[in-house]
């Protein structure tokens, strides 16, 4: 089922299918949200809990046990609970139960929150650890943004322009896409921007660290823009499909990173992931802004 909330600058629509976003429009009908394609990239704006990215083998351990988990967690996948709607905010909730249970050992709430102010969609994720015992997770977002966001453009006239001069680290990536300890300095262009051109994504995502916290998708010349600000997660991924013309970027905050190479990691022992105690709840929040 989807859901919709609006205000006089922005339309939004999200699915009770992983509370994703299904469109992003605004006043004038421009559609800033990709929408998906079978033959590029189905997905349109997936939430990532509790794990970010891919395992070693699929599986990890925690508590003396082993799990299985698909990339991403399982949050996109579920079907989560309307749980307050009104003209301009949505919140979904999922409970801990026995399918979470089988890949995730712990009894939580999720819930994630859409509020629209003015030209901003702000995104709220919290996370309430029900169980006994300290549990381990991360979080994220992965929308893609269509690229171009209006006639008369490419894709090449468009670039990622950090609010702030930054002097990043690029996480080191296998093949596979799991770490290789081997981060390097990523050069920006005037120390703000990444000049967009398809070949970025031939060797999958690029992630970020020690960046500015904001980020923008625009072109000269252009009237359209997209701002996306993520103060309280360490990393920022930037991806398309590999290996071909995909005419959409993904903005991707992230709480954490995916497995070593080789390694099946512990949760109690990878240092990035968030560690809640029993009866405790986290919180965070991301925007897009739309221009």
């Amino acid at each position: 089922m989807e859901y919709k909330i609006k205000n006089e600058f922005l339309t939004v629509i999200v699915s009770d299918r992983g509370a994703e976003l299904q469109s992003v429009k605004g006043s004038d009908g421009t559609e800033y949200l990709w929408q998906g394609n079978q033959e590029i990239w189905g997905d349109r704006a997936p939430n990532i809990f509790p794990y970010v990215a891919r395992m070693t083998d699929g599986k990890y351990t925690v508590y003396g046990n082993e799990y299985r988990m698909k990339i991403h967690g399982f949050v996109m996948y579920a079907t989560l609970q309307m749980e307050r709607q009104s003209e301009d905010s949505l919140t979904f909730c999922l409970e801990s139960n026995e399918a979470t249970r089988e890949q995730y050992p712990f009894d939580f709430t999720y819930r994630i929150t859409y509020i629209l102010k003015e030209h901003t969609l702000k995104i709220v994720t919290g996370v309430e650890n029900r169980s006994d015992r300290r549990m381990y997770f991360g979080t994220g977002g992965h929308p893609g943004f269509n690229v171009p966001l209006e006639d008369g453009f490419a894709f090449s006239d468009y670039y990622l322009e950090f609010d702030q001069p930054s002097k990043p680290t690029r996480v080191g990536f296998t093949e596979a896409c799991f770490l290789n300890g081997r981060d390097e300095p990523y050069a920006l262009e005037n120390n703000r921007r990444i000049p967009l051109r398809h070949d970025l994504f031939d060797e999958d995502a690029i992630v970020l660290k020690n960046t500015a916290r904001s980020v923008r998708l625009a072109c000269d010349g252009g009237r359209h823009s997209v701002t996306v600000s993520w103060p309280e997660h360490g990393y920022i991924g930037f991806w398309h499909m590999p290996r071909m013309e995909a005419p959409y970027v993904c903005i991707e905050p992230w709480s954490s990173l995916p497995s070593r190479d080789g390694v099946v990691e512990n949760l109690a022992q990878q240092s990035d992931l968030i560690g809640l105690d029993a009866g405790k709840t986290y919180e965070n929040t991301w925007t897009i802004e739309i221009q």
